[in-house]
């Protein structure tokens, strides 16, 4: 049968023990391995491993032993308890070892979870799962978790006091970044929550959000917009020994301060400009960029475009032979000390 997303998220929360088993796949494989690890936990409990209680192989070795799936799931635990057969990276090649364990299913075997990659509608498998009376064919898309999901994976985490602004963050960020990164944050915001019972605030996100790969170069940005112009070299130099270009340092920079433009020049005043930023900002990056607009004025900024604008025309041009490093740390020199012009 087949299992809808909405239907899903709740048959992954409590499985049914009583079914035959589950299909669960998806071109993203961290997000179909979150959902069976949710799903193997739900279902055995947390001690299966230990209790010998789940089986695992991989999909390849059916092809060369179709009855190993067979013999796992009819065999017998020596501890009480649901037992399951977990089959990971499975394809097509594997379908008739378990198109098999599934006709010899009976009460009492081992439940049969099935991993797989992306699977056409006209897969083999894929129709042995949703034409079976008594098992699930379950499809994982990218999309962003729901506002439901995050809160499990935040309860299962003991995080529980989660005011708006914070839970409004929480799906900011996971809208950004991958799954499997976004429960590492949860499990750091766990431990750095610990025992403690004040609510969740944007200053504890911030604290165990993923760092951009990009940081130095936000680093570096900053340095800039706020007129340090003595610690651009140092910041400069780190980013050059990380091999980035100085055609990459520009498109940065001219993002940043198109960003600080929009929040400058918005009608209603650079508070209502931040405000609305698509994706928003929050905690502390929020206020320094805010502080920053305020500081520069759009006129200074339209400035500061047309100078990285005429930065990146030389940098691209085929006759220039000055270092091209060399001239985006003179522009950002420049801009550092615009900033401080009145």
């Amino acid at each position: 049968m087949k299992l809808g997303a909405r239907d899903a998220e709740g048959y992954f929360a409590k499985p049914d023990p009583q079914k035959t088993g589950i299909l669960i796949y998806g071109g993203d494989s961290m997000r179909v391995a979150l959902k069976r690890q949710q799903l193997l936990a739900a279902l055995l409990g947390a001690t299966a491993e230990e209790e010998m209680r789940l089986t695992r192989m991989p999909g390849s070795d059916l092809r060369k032993d179709p009855a190993q799936l067979l013999d796992a799931v009819k065999a017998v635990g020596f501890f009480p308890g649901p037992r399951a057969v977990f089959v990971e990276e499975t394809n097509d090649t594997a379908t008739p070892a378990i198109v098999a364990a599934l006709q010899e299913w009976a009460p009492g075997d081992a439940q049969i979870v099935i991993t797989a990659g992306q699977l056409k509608a006209t897969s083999k498998l894929r129709k042995a799962f949703e034409n079976h009376r008594n098992a699930y064919a379950v499809g994982i898309y990218d999309d962003p978790p729901s506002r439901a999901e995050i809160e499990r994976i935040l309860i299962a985490s003991n995080i529980r006091d989660i005011p708006q602004d914070s839970m409004s963050a929480l799906s900011d960020i996971a809208n950004d970044i991958g799954p499997g990164d976004f429960s590492r944050m949860i499990e750091k915001l766990a431990l750095y929550k610990f025992q403690d019972l004040s609510p969740l605030t944007l200053d504890d996100i911030d604290a165990v959000a993923p760092q951009s790969t990009e940081a130095a170069l936000d680093d570096l940005l900053n340095v800039v917009a706020e007129g340090r112009s003595t610690e651009i070299g140092p910041v400069l130099s780190r980013l050059q020994a990380q091999g980035t270009q100085a055609v990459t340092l520009c498109i940065g920079a001219t993002r940043h301060f198109r960003t600080l433009y929009n929040i400058a020049a918005d009608p209603g005043g650079p508070a209502q400009g931040i405000g609305r930023l698509r994706p928003p900002l929050y905690g502390k990056r929020r206020d320094r960029m805010l502080r920053q607009a305020q500081t520069w004025g759009a006129v200074r900024l339209e400035t500061a475009l047309t100078l990285l604008t005429d930065t990146d025309l030389l940098l691209r041009s085929a006759g220039q032979t000055a270092p091209a490093l060399a001239l985006m740390e003179r522009a950002m020199i420049r801009l550092a000390m615009l900033s401080r012009k009145r």
